[in-house]
């Protein structure tokens, strides 16, 4: 992920000019060493060429990946954007991977555990695959599915299908929905506060569409405290 901006070496936790748009970062750890990872990124879309979009977070445009399954749901150029990130860096490169659902994060969340699976295999499974689809394979043990995957052979796809047996099937595998900001806002709290993306996503699930934050949170944690 890089910036297109000198001025930007470090994401703004907050872009005034545009209400609402902006880095935001929950509190939790991710892969950088310990340092805050970043969570959601909301701002305006200024460009896109598969696999990568830009989003303008006042003036500042980040550079994002994300799978062909988030890339086709995505609105018109210059439209407001929201999208669940994963943020990896590597000696050589900071890159910021972006989803449309929680669903799906945590599907490539699960992909990138694997020994041999890196981020760009994870997102051409999720291009190649919805989450419903790997799911169901992952539950079939169907490594035929798998193998019409540029990149996945007889072998790896045996692989992944074993590595992510009940790690990863029906429960999670249902038709995605976009994530709202309260929706993404819910998924962030529960990650905070130590539930896993397949935990949050599953209680994410029961609630209502229009639900509010805080009350969400409320329901979410009831419905996992069972």
């Amino acid at each position: 992920m890089q910036p297109q901006a000198e001025h930007a070496a470090q994401p703004a936790r907050h872009c005034g000019a545009y209400p609402g748009v902006g880095v935001q970062e929950p509190i939790g750890r991710g892969t950088a060493g310990g340092a805050p990872m970043i969570g959601k990124l909301t701002g305006l879309l200024a460009e896109r060429n598969p696999p990568q979009v830009v989003v303008d977070c006042n003036g500042v445009g980040y550079e994002v990946d994300v799978p062909m399954s988030t890339f086709y749901n995505l609105p018109p150029n210059g439209e407001r954007v929201s999208l669940l990130t994963h943020f990896v860096v590597r000696e050589d490169a900071q890159v910021l991977y972006g989803f449309g659902t929680a669903e799906e994060r945590a599907a490539f969340r699960q992909l990138i555990k694997i020994s041999g699976v890196g981020p760009r295999m994870a997102l051409g499974l999720l291009s190649g695959l919805s989450v419903g689809e790997l799911a169901q394979a992952v539950t079939r043990q169907d490594a035929a599915r798998l193998v019409k995957i540029p990149g996945i052979g007889k072998k790896t796809a045996e692989r992944l299908l074993l590595e992510l047996k009940g790690k990863l099937g029906a429960d999670i595998g249902a038709p995605a929905h976009a994530a709202t900001d309260a929706q993404a806002d819910i998924l962030q709290a529960l990650v905070a506060l130590g539930y896993s993306d397949k935990e949050a996503a599953v209680a994410l699930k029961a609630l209502p569409a229009d639900v509010a934050v805080s009350e969400g949170i409320k329901l979410a944690l009831k419905a996992l405290a069972k």
